[in-house]
Order: C-alpha cells, then structure tokens, then sequence
C-alpha cells in the first residue's frame, strides 16, 4: 500500500546510466551522450510477469517527449533536453573541470542539481551519475584509429528473461524475476563511415523477489555491466573456447575496425542453438567469439544513425 492506501503491486526498475564519451589528446571532452535507461518490469497481484517480455523498450533520450518530463518541469524542459544541454556544457572541459560543477540539493531526489549560471535555465536534473559515468568513461578511454570525425552510441533493451512465480519443468518453484539486459554499443566512425573504435558492453541487471512479492536485491547496491564484472561474470569456465565475455566482446569490437556498418551487417553467422541463433561464421572469429552478436550489431547500427 502507498501513503493513501492504495495497492502498490511488485515492480523492478533497473536504471542503467550511460555516457559515450570523446576526449581529445589532452584529455578534454569533444562529443558526448548522455543517457539514462529506465526500464519496468512489472507483475501481477498474482506475481505474474505482467509487462511484454516481446516489447521494445527505450531509453530517455529515445522517449524523447514521450517521456513526459516538460510538463512538470520548472523550465519547460523534456529530459533529453536537459540531458543535451549538459553534455554541451561539457564539451572543452577535462574531467577535472566536469567534477568541479558547483550543484546543490533540490529535494531529497535531486542532491545534485547544477547551481551554475551558464546551467540553471537549463538544467534541473540531478547530475552526480552522469559525472560519473563520463568519468568512469575517461578512465576506461579507448585510443581509436587516425580519423575520428563522429561519435555514436546505440543500446538495445531487454526484459525477456524475466520470469513470474510458477514452477519449473521439474516441478521446482520459480520466484519472480525482473532482468534487464541493456546492450550498450559507443562507436568512432570515420568520414567513410568505416569504425575506428568500438567500445561493446551489456548491463544485465537483476531484481529477485520472494515469494510474497518483497524485493530482495540490495537496493543500495553497486550493479556491474559484463565489462565491469571482467573474471567474475563467469563464462570462461563454460567456454568452449576458453575466453570470458570481455574478451568476446572486446574481439568482436576490434574486428568491427575498418568496416562500414554495412560490411558488420553482412558477417556470417550461424545458429549454436535457441539462445545463439548467430554466433559469428567467419574464420577470424571462430577462435574468439561464440556470444552471439544480433543486438550488438543492432546497436552499432543505430549508434552510425545517431553520430554526431
């Protein structure tokens, strides 16, 4: 029940912050992405799944207006909006210089709002995560090949493997399950639009319940991407070919250099079997990757179409 007594019914929402960063030599910001994917799951008073396993889900700045944010805003701006005048303020500014924002607290929701003249009319979102994140960026910064002229981001949204409470084929029972897996691409494009550097990451973000419904991750808790996780996601034991998801991701990447979006689209896959339906048929990859790959050529794809 809510503060009016209203039933509140189980939901997981699992926020994944994201920023596709460029930096220059000197290490100030050139482009940047500022984004945030707020995605629900939501169940039943049953504690069935109730959102579209099937369903596209998008993030803030792919709302756009559908978002709904203006209309509660005290500047009349949409979350992308705002989101856009930040990055901007970036551009030209080392991470130094980024961290040094003055802000101040709003609400207890908003500990971090910019109390910057160039920002105010602006800007009224709570800022500290994107900081963070283009700071998490700079340190995980990749050097690109010569040529650099755009930079894109492209992400891909799932809910599928999230699960109701019921029972498994052997009669075990299954607890609700919210799983998010969010697919992040950032990519360098050239003036030929051929990649000269790709970063390839996925969120895949857990919310369990008990069987009454109660949340029992730690909500305070610190969630990684696959990157992040390195040795600790677990793959390379049940690897065929002995190399965690880092590395695959890491090798799929570094062949995408030199290659138009059209070129990655034409790889040959093939088919491990229902949860591989295209793994990579090419003989430099067959000793490096066994993920399979469609959402990470989706969100290459769509990282070329918004490249600035």
């Amino acid at each position: 029940m809510d503060a009016e007594g209203n039933e509140v019914l189980p939901l997981g929402q699992v926020d994944t912050v994201i920023a596709a960063v460029a930096f220059d030599k000197d290490g100030k910001v050139v482009k940047v992405f500022i984004d945030n994917a707020q995605t629900k799951v939501e169940f039943n008073k049953d504690l069935t799944l109730k959102s579209d396993p099937n369903a596209e889900y998008k993030t803030k700045v792919e709302l756009g207006d559908d978002y709904g944010m203006k209309k509660a805003s005290s500047i009349g701006k949409e979350w992308y909006e705002q989101a856009e005048a930040l990055g901007d303020w970036m551009v030209g500014k080392t991470v130094d210089e980024i961290k040094a924002l003055k802000v101040k607290e709003r609400d207890p929701d908003h500990p971090a709002v910019p109390d910057d003249p160039e920002l105010s009319s602006q800007v009224t979102i709570t800022v500290q995560d994107y900081i963070a994140a283009v700071e998490e960026a700079y340190n995980n910064a990749i050097d690109v090949e010569p040529g650099a002229e755009t930079l894109g981001l492209g992400t891909k949204i799932s809910i599928a493997k999230s699960k109701g409470l019921g029972t498994d084929a052997e009669g075990k029972e299954v607890l609700p399950l919210a799983q998010v897996d969010t697919v992040i691409v950032v990519s360098a494009f050239d003036a030929d639009g051929k990649v000269v550097g790709t970063i390839i990451d996925n969120a895949q973000t857990k919310v369990e319940f008990d069987k009454e419904g109660k949340v029992t991750s730690d909500r305070n808790a610190k969630y990684k991407t696959k990157v992040e996780l390195g040795d600790e996601y677990g793959m390379k034991k049940a690897s065929s070919i002995g190399k965690e998801w880092y590395e695959q991701a890491k090798a799929l990447a570094d062949w995408m250099v030199g290659k138009t979006v059209d070129e990655v689209k034409a790889m040959k896959v093939k088919q491990r079997d229902e949860s591989h339906p295209a793994v990579p048929d090419v003989p430099e990859l067959a000793s490096l990757v066994t993920i399979t790959v469609q959402d990470y050529i989706a969100a290459l794809e769509e990282a070329y179409a918004n490249a600035k």
